[in-house]
């Protein structure tokens, strides 16, 4: 396939989970390693690129796994963007909520930490789309 023969873009699918612990009315973000894509990038809701075999949520379920040890439900997609710093990507954002696993920073983090859903702009060294925020103001 000519990928360059497309007259709109061709682009790189990310799913990122909104985890949310009902009890303690916290969301679930991520310290990362270094990117190469973002450089920028430090805090970030956990996720990845989905796999061809699975379906997005259940390829976003493994990622959350993978990074912070924690077992997701998937409620509901709650956004999707092509950010102006990524162009080739589609950001697609799931709200979720914990229901078991045993917490621990893994693959590409360095660090979790579960903040109120207002305090995300502190943590947040790139845009935090409007939507995404009004979504999480909700949550308190």
């Amino acid at each position: 396939m000519n990928w360059n023969s497309f007259d709109r873009g061709v682009f790189l699918v990310n799913c990122l989970a909104i985890v949310y612990n009902p009890k303690t009315k916290m969301i679930l973000i991520g310290k990362r390693e270094s990117d190469t894509y973002v450089k920028e990038l430090e805090w970030s809701f956990p996720g990845g690129r989905p796999t061809y075999d699975q379906s997005l949520e259940d390829s976003l379920k493994k990622e959350v796994k993978k990074k912070t040890g924690l077992d997701v439900e998937i409620k509901q997609l709650i956004f999707a963007r092509i950010p102006s710093e990524l162009n080739e990507q589609v950001l697609l954002y799931y709200y979720t909520e914990q229901t078991g696993g045993k917490e621990k920073a893994g693959e590409k983090f360095v660090e979790i930490k579960w903040i109120r859903p207002t305090e995300i702009a502190k943590y947040s060294n790139t845009t935090v789309d409007s939507t995404v925020v009004k979504f999480l103001k909700q949550l308190k």
